[in-house]
């Protein structure tokens, strides 16, 4: 439980405070005020301001005066934020004010943390695949692969597998005490074996289960089995320069693969079909956080890249609040040749926030059911 809390924590906190410095840099870079860069969220614990060009540690969640931006500590350790200068439309006068910057500008600034957000996703990829990524591989790879597994890939209907509750991704280690270098050894010693029943130990996650299994003639596979369909796996490395281009290249991979499911779930949802995927709030994610973190760096560095990612899209997404519906506002100002009624845009982005908060709460009770209660 307290490995789970912790990288759940270190995670969220890194994903939030990559994307909130993309906001804080920019905003710097184009003149506007950043007043306050927060680790975690209020009330503050404490901070450092700039007074007569030195920096002074303050307590408490005071009001303080600096000459440049307050950098603080809060008692709530999930996450960050940045404090810009005329972020909600006022002072649009101030040159220091985000609100007089020009449309462009302000474009840019709200989309530089969901920028640095893909750029995270690429550098945790490119790391993985440098120390080494769990992947399917084949006889023919040239790449260095430690930790060969023989692995789960599907179950059939009516088989064995199915019945005793063998799950998709599990590990074979071994059968009656049998150890195997490849699947080609697996499947002869079952179809070989003059017993119906088998003994099979399996891994799943950091767990070691045993299932005693009655072995099946099945017409799909053609001799005695317990029905699944396997893959070898295994930890394969490359060179850092390799590595590199392979990181690009999955973080492509990835940002299509999860528009395509946006766009199939969107689509589903409102011609009324099944979705067949199932949404993870902060607890859900905290659970397969720390599931990931008992397999390894590897495997948490690649959850890490999806979270990022997923980050970058939602936020993107032309709903009020989120940075893509402001930047959605700044195009209907430009549209329209004159500045937006501030008040009804901050009214439109509290109904949206309250929107989101609404859905979290919901999601978040789904999966306290599911992980706590259920």
């Amino acid at each position: 439980m307290l490995l789970t809390i912790v990288a759940f924590i270190l995670i969220l906190s890194v994903l939030v405070f990559v994307h909130e410095l993309g906001h804080y840099w920019t905003a710097r870079k184009f003149g506007a005020e950043a007043e306050e860069f927060g680790f975690g969220f209020p009330p503050r614990l404490f901070g450092w301001k700039k007074v007569n060009g030195k920096r002074k540690f303050f307590w408490g969640n005071k009001k303080v005066e600096s000459e440049d931006t307050i950098w603080s500590m809060n008692w709530i350790p999930i996450g960050g934020f940045v404090q810009i200068k005329g972020q909600d439309g006022e002072e649009e006068n101030d040159p220091k004010s985000f609100a007089s910057k020009k449309p462009w500008q302000r474009t840019i600034i709200l989309s530089a943390g969901v920028i640095m957000n893909v750029v995270l996703t690429a550098i945790c990829l490119m790391i993985v695949f440098m120390l080494g990524a769990p992947q399917v591989i084949d006889k023919d790879t040239t790449a260095e692969v430690s930790d060969r597994k023989i692995q789960v890939m599907t179950i059939l209907e009516e088989s064995p597998a199915l019945d005793v509750g063998i799950k998709v991704g599990d590990v074979i280690v071994s059968i009656d005490g049998n150890n195997f270098e490849n699947i080609e050894q697996l499947q002869a010693y079952l179809a070989s074996n003059e017993n119906d029943e088998v003994l099979i130990n399996i891994t799943r996650l950091d767990e070691e289960i045993e299932y005693n299994v009655t072995l099946k003639y099945l017409d799909e596979i053609g001799s005695k089995s317990i029905g699944v369909g396997l893959v070898n796996t295994g930890t394969v490395s490359y060179p850092w320069y390799k590595a590199i281009w392979l990181g690009l290249k999955g973080t492509v991979v990835m940002f299509v693969q999860i528009i395509v499911a946006f766009y199939t779930v969107i689509k589903n949802a409102i011609i009324g079909v099944e979705t067949g995927v199932e949404i993870a709030g902060p607890v859900g994610i905290a659970v397969i956080t720390g599931q990931m973190a008992r397999m390894g760096v590897s495997y948490i560095l690649q959850f890490t890249a999806l979270l990022s990612m997923n980050l970058a899209i939602i936020n993107f997404l032309p709903f009020p609040a989120l940075d893509g519906g402001r930047v959605l506002f700044i195009i209907i100002e430009k549209l329209r040749g004159k500045p937006n009624n501030q008040k009804v845009e901050q009214v439109v982005h509290t109904i949206g926030f309250i929107l989101l908060i609404v859905l979290i709460l919901v999601v978040t009770g789904k999966d306290i059911w599911k992980y706590a209660i259920g």
